[in-house]
């Protein structure tokens, strides 16, 4: 790697810093970090998660599905019909094999609703799938 020169021009006594490898070196940064960040698609409402005694940190989730506490699903900010839940989870699956889910309900919704997106990611194929709680502190 090429350190930083200084050149001295003769005439006039002035000193011209080569910027070249500086920006290639923001150029490499900038392209680490976009490619090790992982991006998730949250569910874009706020939950009130139900507190478990067992609940624990996961660190990488691809998705996250809310059922709020008026039974409404929204994935990615959007509202979504319940019967059209396993329809998006098999695109998502096309995008993202690998992908995880997790179902983030409200405490207050029904759970026949919550049953209905937990039925819907299993039938659509969805390997790695979770509920979300708060751990109890």
């Amino acid at each position: 790697m090429q350190g930083i020169r200084m050149q001295w021009s003769r005439k006039r006594g002035e000193v011209a810093l080569n910027m070249s490898p500086l920006i290639d070196m923001i150029f490499i940064l900038l392209i680490f970090f976009v490619v090790t960040t992982s991006f998730v698609k949250e569910s874009g409402v706020d939950i009130e998660r139900p507190v478990a005694k067992t609940a624990q940190q996961k660190t990488s989730t691809n998705l996250v599905i809310g059922v709020t506490s008026d039974n409404i699903v929204y994935i990615e900010g959007r509202p979504i019909d319940v019967r059209s839940v396993q329809s998006y989870m098999e695109r998502f699956l096309m995008e993202n094999p690998t992908g995880s889910v997790v179902i983030a309900a409200d405490k207050k919704s029904q759970s026949g609703v919550v049953i209905q997106v937990l039925d819907a990611c299993r039938l659509a194929g969805v390997k790695n799938l979770s509920m979300a709680a708060k751990s109890e502190v």
